[in-house]
């Protein structure tokens, strides 16, 4: 009797994520994938759809931002841009407006971007900003670890605030695991206000362990603000003893558009603090009217609406007409990104593609190169960078369009994680990027279709199998 009822139980539960799989709008592929799933592994397939397969956007599990106390702010986010004339909107005009219609900041003009290559000029940069701070630092970090720069960022908070600074940090639940409470605790004994995000706990574990906050932000006073790879981590400057050097690209800046980097920084706060007091206008200070960088700020999470962040990938790359260059560690690119990156290298548009021949982790390294034979067969260069480790997640194209920032071109990226990227309007910016870009290419392996095709039997074996992960790496 009691099996009958267990037994039944299971089929109702069973029925009802069919209907909910169904109801969602997921892909076909990937709604055929789950039934499969949920069918063929008893228990543990109902269990991974819970934990994985959720679709955040159609459920509204996080509803911040439709919160009343949101909506209103970001109104009056966008007072405090300085917004751009049609006439210099013109050019990328589409995605301009894209990225507004998406993550509700504009493009704004008047800003100073530096490009920070690597930990050490990354670092050295953030250290000489923070301690230039009067009222507030703001951190936001994927990956908080405890080292010679946590130390670092602790001395330098103890004298901050005995002058009067505030101090918020956030990080993530569990790309910080390793986080020391007794860290955590000297923090707040010296006056540091800090939150972890999205927590692992028991009553949300299933809903919420998905679902991870990878932003990179700093933002120092409403004046400074630092985006990009780059994590509160010693193998940034020190190396990593099996991989070797970590490179990575961060990015510095200054003018309007740091309103829109302290806006996200006080609406992830606000989401796991429930304090309002940061969703106010005082918290922006002007900025000098000076001639600098069109930029904006494109932002997404399991809480948009649309992946906001691949809708920027795919603009940029289908607008191209003469190259793009990409860097990233992890290319797993979904369909999407993947016929874009096709159809542009098949229309004559240079498409390049630079990352690491290492990889930090083995499923991954060969879901990414389960890509490379269809990517290559439709003319795309791809290049291995045999030093280290690459990190960096930047994309250029035509000298005139360039993006720095946290978001990988995978499918975690797009659907599963909050993510940030600065996307520039400026021609030297992109020249300077790309020449880097060029520069890296020279020192790397380029793969060739004839010979990657004749590649052994057991590699491709490793390729498919791990390619049946790729919706949850």
């Amino acid at each position: 009797m009691l099996f009958y009822i267990a037994f039944s139980f299971y089929i109702l539960i069973g029925v009802s994520i069919v209907i909910r799989l169904l109801l969602n709008g997921m892909r076909p592929t990937k709604t055929l994938a789950w039934l499969l799933t949920i069918f063929t592994i008893p228990v543990g397939g109902m269990f991974l759809y819970l934990m994985l397969g959720r679709n955040r956007r159609k459920n509204k599990l996080f509803r911040l931002k439709h919160t009343s106390e949101i909506n209103s702010y970001i109104k009056e986010v966008q007072k405090y841009h300085e917004f751009i004339t049609d006439q210099e909107r013109k050019e990328h005009q589409k995605i301009m407006s894209l990225i507004t219609k998406n993550s509700s900041f504009p493009p704004s003009t008047g800003n100073s971007l530096r490009l920070l290559k690597n930990g050490n000029a990354t670092f050295q940069a953030i250290f000489e900003a923070l301690e230039k701070a009067k009222h507030f630092i703001h951190l936001e970090y994927y990956i908080f670890e405890e080292g010679k720069l946590s130390q670092g960022l602790f001395e330098l908070f103890e004298r901050k605030i005995k002058k009067g600074v505030a101090i918020r940090i956030l990080y993530d639940g569990i790309g910080s695991i390793s986080l020391n409470k007794v860290y955590i605790n000297k923090l707040k004994e010296i006056g540091v206000e800090i939150y972890k995000f999205l927590p692992i706990r028991f009553g949300k574990f299933l809903s919420s362990i998905n679902y991870r906050n990878h932003r990179k932000i700093i933002v120092i006073d409403d004046q400074i603000a630092f985006t990009g790879g780059i994590n509160v981590s010693d193998k940034y400057v020190q190396g990593d003893p099996n991989l070797g050097a970590w490179h990575d690209m961060h990015l510095q800046l200054e003018g309007p558009i740091v309103h829109s980097l302290q806006a996200i920084f006080a609406m992830d706060w606000y989401l796991v603090s429930s304090d309002d007091n940061i969703l106010k206008t005082s918290y922006f200070y002007p900025h000098k009217n000076a001639i600098g960088s069109t930029a904006q700020i494109v932002h997404s999470g399991p809480d948009s609406d649309f992946s906001a962040t691949q809708h920027m990938y795919f603009s940029i790359i289908n607008e191209a007409q003469d190259y793009v260059y990409i860097t990233n560690p992890y290319i797993i690119p979904g369909e999407s990104i993947l016929d874009a990156l096709k159809v542009a290298s098949m229309s004559g548009v240079d498409i390049r593609l630079l990352l690491s021949k290492k990889s930090d982790n083995a499923i991954v390294k060969w879901c990414v190169r389960s890509y490379f034979e269809r990517l290559l067969q439709a003319g795309v260069k791809i290049y291995l960078f045999p030093e280290g480790f690459v990190h960096s997640k930047t994309i250029v194209s035509d000298d005139t369009i360039s993006s720095v920032g946290t978001t990988n071109l995978d499918i975690r990226s797009f659907e599963q994680n909050y993510e940030v990227n600065a996307v520039i309007y400026d021609d030297s910016f992109a020249i300077s990027l790309k020449n880097d870009f060029l520069n890296d290419c020279h020192k790397s392996i380029q793969l060739n279709y004839d010979t990657f095709v004749k590649r052994p039997w057991h590699h491709k074996l490793k390729e498919g199998i791990a390619k049946v992960f790729s919706p949850v790496l």
